[in-house]
C-alpha cells in the first residue's frame, strides 16, 4: 500500500521503483566485457499504416552470438517496438514497456494514446541512461496506428530519451545508412502495403550486404527479417512464405544486375 502522495498510479515504471525491483537502478559495471548486441531496423509510412522490419542477427564482437532473434515486437493492438543496442537490457525494456500499457489500462480503465505510449517509452529510455554510459545503450523505434487521426505514425529515441516524430520513414542500428539510403531513394508516402513491405525488405537486404553485423535472409536455414505491418486491422506480422519470394525476387534482380 502507498501513501496518498507516493502513490505511483498508473506509472508501472514509478511503481517498480518504489517498491525496489527497478531494473533501471540496480549498479551496472560491465567494464570491458562484450555484450551481444542487436543491429538493424527500419521502419516507414505507408498510406494505410506504417511497416516496420528488423534483421535477425545478434552480435557478440566479431562473433555471431544469435541467428534467430527477434528485434520487432508487438506493444499491444495497435503498436510495435523494433530495438536495436544491447541485447538484455533492450529486450527487458520492451517487456517493462509491454507491461505498462498493460498496467495503465487496467489502473485507468482506458488505452493510452499513441502519443502517449510514445512518451512512455521515453521514459524507459530514459532510464537506461546509466547504462548506456557503460555501453549498454538502447536505441528503439516506436511506431503504430493512430485511431484518432486515423494515420500510422513512428518515432526513434536517443539515449537520453529524447523522442523524435519522423514524418516519412527512420532506420537505427550499425547498418542505418546503408539502409536509409534505400528508404530515400525509393519512399513514397502513397505507397500500398506490399510495396512497403517489400522495400523495408530490400533496405536490410543492403544493409546486410554492407555491414557485417547486419543479417541477411539465410534461405538454408528458413531464417527471414522480422517484418510487420500495422493498419486500422492492428499489428500484423509477414509470413516468412512471403518474405521468401520478396527475397527471391531481390536476389534473381541482383544477379541481374
Amino acid at each position: 500500500m502507498f501513501s496518498h502522495d507516493h502513490d505511483p498510479g498508473a506509472n508501472f515504471g514509478e511503481f517498480l521503483k518504489r517498491v525496489g525491483l527497478s531494473p533501471f537502478d540496480r549498479a551496472q559495471n560491465v567494464g570491458d566485457m562484450i555484450l551481444p548486441h542487436a543491429t538493424t531496423c527500419v521502419a516507414l509510412k505507408f498510406a494505410d499504416g506504417v511497416v516496420m522490419a528488423g534483421d535477425r542477427r545478434a552480435t557478440f564482437g566479431n562473433f555471431i552470438s544469435h541467428r534467430e532473434m527477434e528485434k520487432v515486437v508487438q506493444a499491444d493492438d495497435f503498436s510495435g517496438v523494433a530495438i536495436a543496442g544491447a541485447a538484455g537490457p533492450a529486450m527487458e525494456m520492451v517487456k517493462l514497456f509491454q507491461l505498462q500499457l498493460e498496467h495503465y489500462e487496467k489502473v485507468e480503465g482506458q488505452q493510452l494514446s499513441l502519443e502517449g505510449k510514445a512518451n512512455q517509452l521515453s521514459i524507459f529510455v530514459r532510464s537506461n541512461l546509466p547504462a548506456a554510459m557503460q555501453g549498454m545503450m538502447v536505441v528503439p523505434i516506436f511506431a503504430g496506428f493512430d485511431q484518432l487521426t486515423s494515420e500510422g505514425r513512428l518515432w526513434d529515441y536517443d539515449a537520453t530519451g529524447g523522442r523524435y516524430e519522423e514524418r516519412d520513414f527512420v532506420a537505427t542500428g550499425s547498418g542505418m545508412m546503408h539502409a536509409s539510403t534505400v528508404l530515400r531513394v525509393s519512399w513514397r508516402r502513397d505507397m500500398a502495403s506490399a510495396d512497403a513491405i517489400a522495400l523495408a525488405a530490400r533496405a536490410l537486404w543492403e544493409a546486410s550486404d554492407a555491414d557485417s553485423a547486419t543479417g541477411g535472409p539465410d534461405a538454408l536455414r528458413g531464417i527471414y527479417p522480422v517484418v510487420a505491418s500495422i493498419t486500422n486491422n492492428g499489428f500484423q506480422r509477414v509470413g516468412d512464405d512471403v518474405l521468401a519470394q520478396i527475397y527471391a525476387t531481390i536476389a534473381e534482380g541482383v544477379r541481374q544486375r
